[in-house]
């Protein structure tokens, strides 16, 4: 075993705490500070949704008001429905659109999740009837979707932007 000591006088010791304290001063005025401004501020992908603690209506209308919709204060449909075990062609892609909104349905497969559908009446630009689905698992959102009644209509997420693949 080797032991290395050094005796190291008090003069020099305060020395090299004096030029290590001035060291991480400099360093520090150096780092320069985040001052979001405007801009980053209204294209900022930063914003935070809650998705769990959905209880009951009320808690299922202010999940929808959170991404900016009104909804019908009564759901137009509530059903008990199955994720598949095996997704089929329609059902990647719809998984695809709850990625991008950073959901994911394959955690859920075969499980028993309740849908409600809620009528929004505060859709931009768009005349014909839109709905919200919001799949609920253990009073957590784990999918859903924002669409148009229409036959040749859209699906888009919750944000409204995001489309399906």
């Amino acid at each position: 075993m080797f032991v290395y000591s050094m005796k190291a006088s008090t003069l020099k010791l305060i020395g090299v705490i004096g030029l290590s304290a001035i060291a991480l001063v400099v360093l520090l005025t150096m780092i320069p500070t985040y001052e979001p401004t405007a801009a980053s501020l209204l294209y900022s992908d930063a914003a935070t949704y809650e998705y769990g603690g959905i209880r009951c209506n009320d808690d299922r209308l202010a999940f929808l008001n959170q991404f900016g919709w009104t909804a019908d204060p009564a759901p137009a449909e509530e059903v008990q429905v199955t994720i598949p075990g095996e997704f089929d062609k329609v059902f990647l892609a719809y998984n695809e659109l709850q990625k991008q909104q950073g959901l994911d349905l394959s955690k859920y497969k075969r499980r028993d999740v309740t849908r409600y559908t809620y009528r929004i009446v505060n859709f931009p630009d768009y005349e014909g009837t839109v709905y919200a689905n919001l799949l609920i698992y253990r009073n957590r959102v784990i999918g859903g979707d924002i669409c148009s009644a229409d036959v040749n209509g859209f699906v888009c997420g919750f944000d409204g932007k995001t489309k399906l693949p």
